[in-house]
């Protein structure tokens, strides 16, 4: 994995604090489960052996993962971000010029995206839209159900 993941103080925490447990609790018990299921007898004939490993497949491919990701992570400082355009870690608040209806995202890295928080990807059809935007910006988005026109009306941290 060499691309770049942009995130915030908070997520690179979490996601540190995160790949510990896994490597000092989940690794562990996952052998252990899987010798418990050796025990059992016949490993050709052994569910509970064959969902260990699988379990411990996907442990470790969760692992080597998030290791990608720290690895390559750049921590982003809201203190340094310019809020005169659209960037990553703003929060822009949009006139839907259809419904006439104010909407406000914060423009986030995809690991942080949270549409329930008004936190929306760099990477959605949304977010790339919007980038290097300017107060008083119309911005025409193509998503699947069409065609969205938004006017940028405020941007913050």
């Amino acid at each position: 994995m060499s691309e770049t993941s942009y995130v915030t103080i908070e997520t690179y925490e979490k996601m540190k604090a995160e790949l510990q447990q896994m490597k000092a609790v989940d690794r562990p018990a996952a052998s252990k489960a899987i010798a418990e299921a050796r025990e059992k007898g016949d490993l050709k004939e052994n569910a509970e052996y064959d969902a260990a490993k699988e379990a411990q497949g996907m442990l470790e491919a969760r692992i080597k993962y998030l290791e990608g990701v720290i690895a390559t992570a750049r921590i982003l400082d809201e203190s340094t971000i310019d809020t005169s355009k659209v960037s990553i870690l703003t929060r822009v608040t949009l006139t839907n010029m259809a419904t006439n209806k104010k909407v406000t995202y914060k423009i986030v890295s995809e690991k942080e995206a949270d549409l329930k928080l008004g936190k929306i990807s760099v990477t959605s059809p949304i977010g790339k839209s919007l980038l290097g935007k300017v107060i008083g910006d119309m911005v025409e988005v193509k998503v699947p159900a069409g065609v969205l026109n938004f006017k940028v009306e405020h941007i913050d941290l």
